[in-house]
């Protein structure tokens, strides 16, 4: 904010970009090479040069040695992506009538599968599932989702998972340090419920308390769809609930927060596990939307980093299960997946877990809706289809007002941490430029 780093406002020291990343397997082999834990690129300390050789080594002989052509066009679409496209507001395609940007417009692989520039690199199926795996966090399957999101990848490859001391929350107090010191007023436990207008712009914001709120001009951050269906009078919405149900959602989440009375040796900080068909699981959230049979999952553990998320010998765990949304979720249904994610966990690790637990609680589809109003229990917003992107997502202006903007996962630049952030950015941006303020 006004230059200033909200990183070094809330002291955060930031771990190695390259701790440990185990890709968990079930056979325990690649290419013919046995790898400790059945792993892939289990330590990734250095430069992304450390998994390329993983990776190549694995695959000698086998004719998949593409990866560095993969990183080389990854990069290019990140420096665009990251530099170039999630800054534009997307009100309009002429936006996107840039000369430099359709001539680049094939290298960017928006028209091609995630799937189909994969098959076309690499042969080992394997290492086909460490490099496609990431697309279902972003809401879609290899198939369908553009080849633009290889740079996604990219991130992960070659520039590391940076991870803040002391929790992500720490983000969080950096930026609220960063903005009182500037002026910025932040009122909490005050829950919107209702706006008034005149004319074409809105005046007051009332809140569940009974104050109310005059403003100039309002941003909402909160989830789309509540603000414009449960929010905004009918004849202000822009979109009906026919064109919501119709939106591609990501998958929604099943987050256990687990908190052990040991240590996990064998697990790193960050570990995938995907000792199960992918195209089940996929047809699972997406096709037959479902409780997955066989989950596949991810496991963070902090402690591993940051002694100061766990007491002395014990761990924090953070297990995420992908899952379709909008599913009848249960306690029932929350622990059978539970035991389900255990037992793999400890066959393939061998890490005895059951019956460490000295803390345990789970987040799902009901939390998401109590907690944030999340369309159809979502946890990342739209899928990240092409027919999802730029001009084609909810707009972030709303037409029907003067003085009402969006951020968030359902608008403009997408779902995720860093998009929803930048999302913010970007409708500031246009606001300054509507109102002519400096």
């Amino acid at each position: 904010i006004d230059g200033k780093d909200a990183a070094d406002s809330a002291h955060a020291g930031l771990a190695g970009g390259f701790f440990g990343c185990g890709i968990i397997e079930l056979d325990g082999e690649l290419g013919g090479i046995a790898l400790p834990l059945a792993s892939v690129g289990i330590d990734v300390e250095r430069r992304h040069g450390a998994r390329r050789l993983d990776i190549e080594r694995a695959t000698a002989g086998n004719g998949d040695l593409g990866l560095k052509r993969f990183i080389d066009e990854a990069a290019h679409k990140y420096q665009v992506g990251i530099h170039d496209l999630v800054y534009r507001p997307s009100r309009s395609v002429m936006e996107f009538a840039d000369p430099r940007l359709l001539t680049g417009l094939f290298k960017l692989d928006l028209f091609k599968s995630y799937r189909k520039h994969v098959d076309a690199l690499f042969r080992h199926p394997r290492i086909k599932q460490i490099l496609e795996f990431p697309v279902y966090f972003l809401g879609g399957i290899p198939q369908n989702t553009p080849a633009l999101y290889t740079l996604m990848s990219y991130a992960d490859l070659a520039l590391g998972t940076w991870y803040p001391m002391g929790g992500m929350h720490n983000i969080i107090k950096g930026m609220v340090s960063v903005a009182e010191s500037q002026g910025v007023e932040f009122v909490y436990n005050a829950e919107v419920e209702a706006f008034s207008a005149e004319g074409k712009a809105l005046k007051t914001v009332r809140t569940k308390d009974g104050r109310q709120w005059e403003a100039e001009v309002i941003v909402a951050g909160a989830d789309y769809h509540h603000v414009e269906q449960q929010l905004l009078e009918p004849q202000f919405r822009q979109y009906d609930e026919r064109y919501w149900d119709k939106r591609v959602m990501a998958p929604s989440s099943l987050i256990f927060y687990i908190g052990l009375d040991k240590r996990t040796p064998r697990l790193l900080h960050h570990n995938l596990f995907f000792d199960q068909p992918f195209e089940r699981f996929a047809h699972e959230i997406y096709d037959q939307p479902q409780w997955p049979s066989e989950p596949l999952f991810y496991v963070n553990v902090t402690s591993r980093t940051d002694p100061s998320t766990a007491p002395e010998g014990g761990e924090n765990l953070y297990i995420l299960i992908p899952v379709a949304p909008d599913l009848e979720d249960t306690e029932a249904a929350r622990e059978e997946q539970y035991q389900k994610v255990l037992r793999r966990m400890e066959a393939l690790t061998g890490e005895k877990i059951a019956g460490h637990e000295v803390y345990k609680r789970s987040f799902a589809h009901r939390d998401f809706k109590d907690r944030y109003h999340a369309y159809k229990g979502n946890a990342y917003g739209l899928a990240n289809t092409l027919k999802q992107t730029a001009v084609f997502k909810p707009g972030l202006k709303n037409p029907k007002l003067d003085n009402l903007y969006y951020a968030g996962q359902l608008t403009v630049p997408g779902p995720g941490v860093p998009p929803s952030l930048i999302s913010g950015r970007v409708a500031a941006t246009e606001v300054l430029k509507d109102f002519r303020w400096s």
